[in-house]
């Protein structure tokens, strides 16, 4: 069976904010996975989805994300536009997060990997938290 290649794809100017220097190579899989492709990152994205928005949600999620980690992803979500800092609602000096317009176009991602765990990885359901 031959193997399948992908399209090729046209960059879009967004995708040049990242200097050259800082990737391991252009190939775009590659790039994302720099920023999101650790064991957290795509977590926090998850609870920002799930309309989570304080620090302190994020840190009680089920997979116990060490606080530590939890700041060093948020900031470097914050970095990359994929998240941005607002004012909690209920007023004070804390603030939430919450997708902007380029992490936001990363929910058909999280519901594919969704899909595919449901599919494919045995034992795994959706939890209503």
């Amino acid at each position: 069976m031959a193997e399948r290649s992908m399209p090729p794809a046209k960059p879009s100017r967004r995708a040049r904010s990242v200097p050259a220097s800082d990737r391991r190579s252009p190939c775009p899989v590659s790039c994302t996975l720099d920023l999101l492709g650790d064991r957290w990152t795509l977590l926090v994205v998850r609870d920002l989805v799930l309309g989570r928005t304080r620090f302190k949600e994020f840190a009680t999620s089920p997979e116990g994300i060490p606080t530590n980690i939890l700041t060093e992803r948020l900031e470097r979500l914050l970095q990359h536009g994929i998240v941005e800092q607002v004012p909690a609602e209920e007023g004070g000096k804390r603030m939430a997060y919450r997708l902007t317009e380029k992490g936001l176009a990363l929910r058909p991602i999280l519901k594919a990997i969704r899909d595919w765990g449901l599919e494919w990885a045995p034992g795994t359901a959706v939890l209503r938290t």
